[in-house]
């Protein structure tokens, strides 16, 4: 298979699962919903494949996940919002912020069955039903 219609298809499962998981927010009533899980999981997949495919053989992909990651938890970051009586909101839409990026850093590197099964695994736990009170 020629190396750009690989990359492509990387490009597109990010896009793909992360469209699952940002639908499943959306129906929630997350504020990250579709497009914004679809633009993490594309997003992190290009950084990939950029750092693979695009700066020559003599460089270190790693450095660029390391960047990715760093850059999501700002994003994450911002999702959390404290509200009046000390209650925290946001931590479960930022710490799927923080998978789908991952999501998309595994299809990007082409691990296509672990970011499939850690999609899956995501949507379980977020339809695990909340803690009664």
């Amino acid at each position: 298979m020629p190396i750009e219609l690989e990359m492509t298809l990387r490009l597109l499962l990010a896009a793909v699962l992360g469209a699952i998981i940002g639908y499943q927010r959306e129906r929630a009533g997350k504020t990250a919903g579709l497009r914004t899980h679809v633009l993490i999981c594309l997003g992190s997949a290009l950084f990939t494949v950029a750092s693979i495919y695009g700066f020559g053989l003599n460089t270190d992909p790693a450095r660029v996940a390391a960047g990715v990651v760093a850059g999501i938890g700002f994003l994450g970051a911002g999702a959390i919002m404290h509200r009046e009586g000390g209650l925290v909101a946001g931590l479960t839409t930022a710490a799927t912020i923080w998978a789908v990026a991952g999501i998309g850093m595994a299809a990007g590197a082409g691990l296509y069955l672990v970011s499939a099964v850690t999609t899956v695994l995501v949507l379980v736990v977020l339809f695990i039903p909340r803690p009664i009170r």
